[in-house]
């Protein structure tokens, strides 16, 4: 089973608080997993105002489907972050 991998790295320089961070990362957690149905967390800088590793994970029988939609989910990302969005790596793991 094909298990896709996402993680976006994220540098918000308008964030002059946990708080101010958190409001751009939930909106947008809540737009990926609205819109494509996975599963989003934040992996690291959980304590930093303005850096942040958010991770975006999906799974399906074909590994072409899991790569297209994370591609997908990776433009989104582009557009509702634009330049707060820093660097993103894409995996997927072939599991028996």
């Amino acid at each position: 089973m094909p298990i896709g991998l996402l993680t976006l790295e994220i540098y918000i320089p308008e964030a002059h608080s946990l708080k101010d961070k958190r409001q751009v990362l939930r909106s947008l957690k809540d737009r990926l997993r609205g819109k494509f149905n996975v599963a989003v967390a934040e992996l690291e800088g959980q304590d930093s105002w303005q850096r942040s590793v958010v991770g975006v994970v999906s799974l399906s029988n074909n590994a072409g489907h899991v790569e297209r939609s994370l591609r997908t989910v990776l433009e989104e990302s582009e557009r509702h972050l634009g330049r707060d969005l820093v660097g993103h790596d894409l995996e997927v793991l072939e599991r028996s």
